[in-house]
């Protein structure tokens, strides 16, 4: 029993994941530029700074007590440690250290003292840590002992302030109650109840005025400690060479990121192979590997070893077992456009595939525009076409019957296409569909190369007659919309995508080192008045060697002159 090719599950969280993560090492030149950018960022920075130097010291808070060791005596009683801090960065602090440090021979403004000035308090702690970043180890000590020392003198002056107010408003309380009591003993000879209790009266008042006064005159004023003096740095403050390029490699790593996230936003390239089967609606029969002296060999079956052989051996049987291609056995190969020359590669694979498992296979090369199978093929071509030699003048595909032999595996038919005046009416023939009929027979497969399908509307004429297409593209080239409209036409024209086959692409160098064969064999064949392929235009008939290769494409084109 057999089941269709189901495309893959949309919902596998972890799959996504991956597939997300390998979108964005597609663009590793935008990864590599992020993290280049973030190195020499670090590196500027750590070479174009000038070295600081940052000394610390720290302050221990206390409030004025009258006993320092009584029972139950608290040392934070009373401090706001935050308002504090703010008083130790505030101008008044700087304006008293730049007097202190002016004295010393360095003249500094107090914004511009300030701005060295980091004050920290540690958790729980009544601890003012005092750092000063300057320019030299000195300086840095100098400064934030000064610094210190101005908080210390400024907070002394504030207490001390405090208790000289307090005392002032207790003798002017303290004043009348005296002025009172003096009249009361001047008064002494006068008796009663009255006058005595009031004298007792005034006279506790005055005695707690003065205790309190007494009180304040003995509060031990010390604002605080200098716990840990400042002391002059060895080395210079902050990040060193080594962290900030670690720290702009992780920024630059970042933004790579950030750039393949925006590059992949606005990429109209399908972005991964889940994406691929989604936009065309078809699964994925295969993925070609990138093999080493396959770029100029079209025919990979048959050669030993092949890990690209094998992937299409694979592709073979999968196409062999899928219902709706064992049903017809059928099948066109197309490009979604550009160069024709990965479908043509997986057509004449496919091709020798189902020979090597004993099929009878029919190979139409449909692609009447730019014909060069049998040419690519080479010694692989056993016996010439009959149109070449005889010179007839029927039209394409009478008579272009030839022997393919695939070393070790068997041999297929190929129809080898050429140039015709009416590409459209050639392939809606009745010969075409007898062709195509052919797969009606028992074990019998055809299979169609036809042009790309957004390129011309060859493919879409023959889908009619060939129900099943395999799109053969790069994932790194073909846009979602393409497929997406390649799933549209063919489903309108009456046909089934069977599924996918990608292949690795060719680099820049490669498809130019193509390119100059490609002209150099144009060249060194073709001539005025003729196509570019050997033997077409001349007078005469050529002389075969007995090289198939020479014996392939050799019709000129045929025109309703020829035909009369």
């Amino acid at each position: 029993m057999t089941h269709p090719i189901r495309a893959l599950e949309d919902q596998d969280e972890p799959a996504l994941l991956r597939d997300q993560f390998r979108q964005l090492l597609r663009y590793r030149a935008l990864l590599a530029t992020g993290v280049v950018l973030g190195l020499l960022g670090g590196g500027w920075l750590a070479l174009s700074g000038e070295a600081s130097y940052t000394a610390t010291g720290e302050v221990f808070v206390r409030n004025a007590t009258s006993d320092p060791f009584a029972t139950g005596a608290s040392a934070d009683k009373g401090i706001n440690i935050g308002s504090e801090r703010q008083t130790a960065v505030s101008d008044a602090v700087g304006t008293i250290a730049a007097k202190s440090l002016a004295g010393g021979g360095d003249r500094v403004e107090v914004g511009k003292l300030l701005t060295g000035l980091q004050v920290t308090n540690p958790p729980n702690t009544l601890v003012l840590r005092f750092s000063y970043t300057g320019r030299t180890p000195a300086l840095a000590k100098q400064r934030a002992e000064a610094l210190a020392d101005a908080y210390l003198e400024i907070r002394r002056e504030r207490t001390e302030n405090s208790i000289d107010n307090m005392v002032d408003g207790y003798r002017a309380q303290l004043k009348p109650l005296t002025e009172q009591r003096d009249k009361l003993a001047a008064s002494a000879g006068t008796s009663g109840d009255d006058v005595t209790s009031a004298r007792a009266n005034l006279v506790v008042a005055i005695s707690e005025l003065s205790r309190k006064i007494s009180e304040l005159r003995a509060l031990d004023t010390t604002p605080g400690y200098l716990n840990k003096k400042p002391v002059a740095p060895e080395k210079p403050s902050g990040a060193g060479l080594p962290l900030l390029l670690g720290l702009g490699g992780v920024v630059g790593l970042a933004l790579g990121l950030l750039l393949s996230w925006v590059r992949l936003v606005f990429d109209p390239a399908v972005r991964s192979t889940r994406e691929l089967v989604r936009s065309l609606g078809a699964p994925l029969l295969g993925t070609l590997p990138r093999e080493r002296g396959s770029a100029d060999v079209l025919l990979a079956i048959g050669r030993s070893g092949s890990r690209l052989a094998e992937e299409y051996r694979a592709v073979a049987f999968r196409l062999a077992y899928d219902p709706s291609f064992e049903e017809r056995r059928r099948v066109l190969v197309t490009a979604p456009r550009g160069d024709n020359e990965a479908a043509a590669a997986a057509a004449v694979n496919l091709a020798a595939a189902f020979a090597e498992m004993g099929r009878d296979v029919l190979l139409v090369e449909a692609d009447l525009r730019t014909p060069a199978l049998a040419r690519d093929l080479g010694p692989a071509v056993q016996g010439r076409p009959r149109w070449a030699a005889e010179g007839d003048d029927r039209a394409w595909p009478s008579d272009s019957r030839t022997n393919v032999d695939v070393p070790g595996s068997g041999a297929f038919t190929l129809v080898a296409g050429r140039r015709v005046e009416n590409v459209p009416r050639a392939l809606t023939s009745a010969p075409v569909g007898r062709i195509v009929a052919g797969a009606d027979r028992p074990g019998a497969v055809v299979i169609v190369l036809a042009p790309p399908v957004l390129s011309y509307a060859d493919a879409v004429a023959l889908i009619d007659r060939v129900e099943g297409v395999v799109v053969v593209c790069d994932p790194r080239e073909v846009h979602r919309s393409d497929l997406e409209r390649i799933r549209e036409i063919i489903g309108a024209a009456g046909g089934t995508v069977l599924g996918t086959l990608l292949h690795p692409g060719r680099s820049r160098l490669e498809r130019r080192s193509r390119k100059k064969k490609a002209g150099r064999r144009r060249s060194g064949e073709g001539g005025p008045g003729n196509d570019g392929q050997a033997g077409r235009g001349g007078s005469e008939g050529p002389e075969h060697t007995g090289d198939p290769t020479e014996t392939l494409g050799l019709r000129t084109f045929d025109t309703p002159a020829s035909r009369r």
